[in-house]
């Protein structure tokens, strides 16, 4: 399986069913080449990744306020 970051954001967009594909057959041999196309609006994406980056951001600042309560009693 490939990491590059191409790979990383399709499978992103595939989890959550914002891309929708479909397969163009090629001259000759070879698989088919696919064709991709966004199934929401790029802002619905963005606003989703905000959010999630939003939330884990709290979480992070809680446990260091956590960890900062803990040493300070």
């Amino acid at each position: 399986m490939r990491h590059d970051p191409v790979s990383i954001a399709m499978r992103t967009l595939r989890q959550n069913n914002w891309v929708t594909e479909r397969d163009v057959k090629t001259e000759g041999k070879g698989r088919p080449m696919k064709i991709y196309k966004l199934g929401v609006p790029i802002e619905e994406i963005i606003k989703h990744c905000e959010e999630v980056k939003n939330s884990e951001s709290a979480q992070a600042v809680e446990s260091i306020l956590r960890l900062k309560e803990m040493i300070s009693t």
